[in-house]
């Protein structure tokens, strides 16, 4: 069988044996709620020394920021309050390039790992700018701890210690150039990195963080400028008018975002521009306009038509290990959702049920063959998943009923397992580390797609050896012939790179 991804813009622990049962109760009791209250903190920075728009007798021009994260394995979430991102000139005032500079944004950066998302888009002063300023504000860590004997747990330590400080400065190696609205946007690509950040005593995190940014000057063409991910609520019904056709959706921090769409634009399943309506949430990916503040749509998915969805990885599945009996329900660690007065939090395990008729669909996998690829018999833990539904159907995390599920792309951390590369077929076999490797203990054969890239240091698949520590951001998918379980890449990551810059990602 040959499956072929839709062309699109390019993107940039071991468990002791136990019975499914068990398996199952361990985790409910191990996978404790993440505390995810975040404090209010002030702006930029206090003072008059921070300009938000265009300053006396000059003009603006559009600059984007673009968040992404370098993984830690055991860091299941890490949500940050970002106070700041100001850009400093070499004379002259600093400018804020968020637009919330009063509140700041709050960000999970371990749930993106290995996908890029549109953190903000603003209007600042045209210059030259050198350096960027990031300071950060209330942060939470969750991770699993592995120590001792007992199951696998995940912990909780809020509000992190920064060491020797929140804030830190990063010069560019090219700076950001902002020209007049009218010209290209440019951005920045804000890395960053867990591994490197979050500090370990005896290999166990302590909850000392020393941030640490890999941060790049970007333009929208680039690789590293595109948007993998953006979820929003539709605000307006679309223009359906001479191409480009737009809509209005309001993003995770409140602003609003224009989409276009052409007639090359993707729309996953049954959704269609004309059909968008506003009880609709999607999820959007592409790259910035290079005219206006607004974002070229290449994939565009309905993952809720009702109001409510919730992104995160399946957990458990009933019934277990069953080839072709459809699922009942699943258990789901939370990640993501809207609205946030439901009765899910993020860090929490929420039960999904099933009935039968719900509709299935993979995030940019859109053939024939996606329900025989994805459905309710081929339901596995550790696929990352968004759920849509009635927001009244999520009023108890014991019990949440959906009718979209979305299997979707995330970063699978591993080792390659020893001898198991086949250039001639584009295969390996990946043991997964972390809190997935919990998820999925034995190792997964991992299939590059023909839209499959190299980056951070890899740059084929001779860079593929044996124990090598590499991410797999892709769709874990259950082969339906024998029930073994598949990895197909979208992306191929080599996390040994310690030097993270820009010229190594191009």
């Amino acid at each position: 069988m040959c499956v072929h991804f839709r062309p699109r813009r390019p993107a940039e622990s071991d468990v002791p044996n136990m019975s499914p049962k068990t398996s199952k109760m361990l985790l409910r009791l191990a996978l404790v709620p993440v505390a995810t209250s975040m404090l209010a903190v002030a702006g930029c920075t206090s003072g008059s020394m921070i300009s938000t728009g265009t300053q006396s007798g000059g003009s603006s021009g559009s600059a984007f920021v673009v968040g992404t994260d370098a993984p830690l394995a055991a860091v299941v979430s890490f949500q940050a309050t970002i106070t700041s991102i100001t850009a400093n000139p070499a004379s002259g005032s600093p400018v804020c390039l968020i637009s919330s500079c009063t509140n700041g944004v709050s960000v999970d950066f371990a749930r993106f790992n290995g996908l890029q998302t549109l953190l903000d888009d603003t209007d600042v002063p045209q210059g030259t700018y050198d350096s960027i300023t990031i300071t950060l504000g209330t942060s939470t860590i969750g991770y699993l701890n592995t120590s001792g004997s007992a199951a696998p747990t995940i912990q909780t330590i809020t509000p992190v210690t920064y060491n020797p400080s929140n804030s830190v400065t990063v010069t560019l190696a090219n700076p950001l150039v902002v020209t007049p609205l009218g010209g290209e946007p440019v951005g920045l690509r804000l890395d960053f990195d867990l591994a490197k950040s979050i500090q370990l005593t005896n290999g166990v995190v302590n909850g000392t963080v020393n941030p640490m940014f890999d941060v790049s000057t970007v333009t929208r063409t680039d690789t590293h400028a595109h948007i993998d991910e953006l979820i929003g609520g539709v605000l307006a019904p679309p223009t359906v008018t001479t191409e480009p056709s737009s809509f209005v959706i309001q993003g995770p921090h409140g602003e609003d975002f224009t989409i276009d769409t052409t007639s090359s634009t993707n729309f996953d399943g049954d959704a269609s521009l004309a059909t968008l309506t506003t009880s609709d949430i999607v999820q959007v990916a592409g790259q910035m306009d290079p005219a206006t503040q607004t974002l070229d749509a290449d994939e565009v998915a309905v993952i809720s038509d009702k109001g409510f969805y919730a992104t995160g990885q399946i957990t458990y599945v009933d019934p277990p290990l069953a080839n072709t009996t459809a699922a009942t329900g699943f258990d789901l660690y939370v990640r993501a959702l809207e609205p946030t007065n439901t009765g899910l939090t993020r860090g929490q395990i929420a039960d999904v049920s099933l009935t039968g008729s719900e509709k299935y669909y993979i995030y940019s996998l859109d053939n024939p063959f996606t329900q025989f690829l994805f459905n309710s018999s081929s339901l596995v833990a550790g696929q990352d998943v968004a759920i849509g539904g009635p927001a009244s159907g999520a009023a108890n995390a014991s019990d949440v009923t959906v009718d979209r599920i979305h299997l979707r792309n995330w970063g699978f951390n591993g080792t390659v397992v020893a001898g198991s590369e086949n250039s001639g077929q584009g295969t390996f076999q990946l043991q997964i580390t972390g809190f997935a490797g919990v998820l999925v203990p034995t190792p997964v054969t991992v299939f590059l797609g023909g839209n499959c890239d190299f980056r951070y240091g890899f740059g084929g698949f001779n860079d593929i050896t044996d124990g090598a520590n590499i991410r797999v951001v892709g769709l874990l998918l259950k082969n339906p012939a024998n029930g073994n379980l598949v990895l197909w890449a979208r992306h191929i990551d080599g996390l040994e790179f310690t030097d993270m810059t820009t010229a190594a990602w191009q």
